[in-house]
């Protein structure tokens, strides 16, 4: 897949008000920081669709971003730390899952984990949670080229051992950096082969 255009669409709190369903679409989601937004404008080739902070918890809101006039690719609000009340982090959350639960449309969420970083218990909490939904998802690890290849292989293999604690297998996963491309092509051709082989149009 290559990408000709991407386009801000929508921004909002309330899953009703998100487009109509009528083409397939993926999410990505991810503790706060992971470097969500840097690497969507990347996947897409833009550096300003997706704003970037250094502050965690920047996305607020369920955004929608037009790919190729053909699928959504939307970006969710960060769960884990973020420097905002524990009210307004519970209500991301609500909506989050409300997003999650009914968007019909939904062919896979990303999940984001910082390849830095061993398995951090928010992460496996969140995925479990996926798993009792019925969720379906993928893992991309970000920001692989600031970490040496020894121990981000080490990390990602500590990550499948706790996940398989819970699971019988392990899902997709991609390797990535916002940086230098590392692991575009992968996930722009898993989201084609998705919707050429899972979207069952509306």
């Amino acid at each position: 897949m290559k990408i000709s255009s991407a386009t801000f669409i929508v921004s909002n709190t309330d899953v009703r008000k998100c487009p109509a369903p009528r083409m397939p679409e993926f999410a990505m989601i991810g503790r706060s920081n992971v470097g969500k937004s840097s690497l969507i404008n990347r996947l897409l080739d833009s550096g300003k669709l997706a704003h970037t902070s250094s502050t965690p918890g920047k996305t607020q809101t369920i955004n929608h971003f037009l790919v190729n006039n053909t699928f959504y690719l939307v970006d969710l609000p960060g769960y884990g730390y973020a420097k905002i009340t524990r009210t307004k982090r519970e209500q991301w959350m609500r909506t989050t899952w409300q997003y999650l639960r009914k968007r019909e449309n939904l062919v896979s969420l990303f999940v984001l984990v910082d390849a830095r970083l061993e398995p951090q218990v928010s992460d496996l909490e969140f995925i479990n949670r996926l798993g009792n939904e019925g969720i379906p998802f993928a893992l991309v690890f970000t920001k692989s080229d600031k970490v040496k290849p020894a121990e981000l292989k080490r990390n990602i293999a500590l990550f499948g051992e706790k996940m398989l604690e819970n699971w019988e297998r392990l899902p997709d996963q991609f390797v990535s950096s916002a940086v230098t491309g590392k692991g575009m092509p992968e996930l722009l051709g898993y989201m084609q082969h998705c919707i050429d082989t899972g979207w069952k149009g509306p």
